[in-house]
């Protein structure tokens, strides 16, 4: 996902939704991967989605793993960043890097180690991370999911949906919503994880993702 992770960042970025779903196609494409089994979290999980529904990726099955898609998302504090990301952008650095590293923190229901809570804040830390992490929340548009999530039911492909039951990022009962509109979806809910099912319990998502990447 450009602007994400080790990716490129630069001011002025795409990193919107759509953008994404369309890079996303378009690198299926370019690897020449006709009908992949995809795995998609959280915004991963709003990226596939489009691309399915609204470019014509073809999936040969999809797991989605506490995947962004029904309205309404975003916690008060993505609203309040998303809002106002110009002031924060200009946050000292050590204030932004303890607001980003608390913010990670609570996509964990058990608590992150520190060298893993360390690595998944770096990214948006230093000049170009700190103005990317504002940029894509500045870019998080509601409407980019309220343009796909009537198309749900549609949807005719095996799909396996896990979330984490402690999930405080996206409440498990939306997600529960969203299990309702595929057909056929297997649903697995994972007691004791947060929203980051594969850090919080990655023995219990892998025992579900194997089996259903299997077929």
């Amino acid at each position: 996902m450009p602007g994400y992770g080790t990716s490129e960042m630069r001011a002025g970025q795409d990193v919107s939704l759509a953008a994404q779903g369309r890079v996303f196609t378009e690198l299926l494409a370019h690897w020449g991967l006709e009908s992949p089994s995809v795995v998609a979290h959280d915004f991963g999980g709003a990226v596939a989605l489009r691309a399915h529904l609204l470019h014509g990726a073809s999936y040969a099955r999809l797991a989605l793993v506490s995947p962004v898609a029904m309205a309404p998302w975003g916690s008060p504090f993505f609203r309040l960043v998303g809002e106002h990301a110009e002031v924060f952008e200009r946050l000292p650095p050590a204030l932004h890097r303890a607001l980003v590293a608390e913010y990670v923190r609570s996509a964990s229901a058990p608590g992150l180690l520190p060298p893993v809570l360390d690595r998944l804040v770096e990214p948006w830390t230093g000049a170009e991370g700190q103005a990317a992490f504002y940029r894509q929340i500045q870019q998080a548009d509601q409407a980019y999911t309220d343009e796909v999530q009537g198309l749900y039911p549609g949807i005719d492909l095996p799909v396996l949906l896990a979330w984490g039951e402690q999930d405080a990022w996206i409440p498990p009962e939306r997600t529960r919503a969203l299990a309702a509109l595929i057909p056929g979806l297997v649903a697995h809910p994972i007691e004791g994880a947060g929203h980051l099912v594969q850090l919080d319990a990655p023995a219990q998502l892998t025992a579900a993702l194997v089996p259903f990447l299997q077929g």
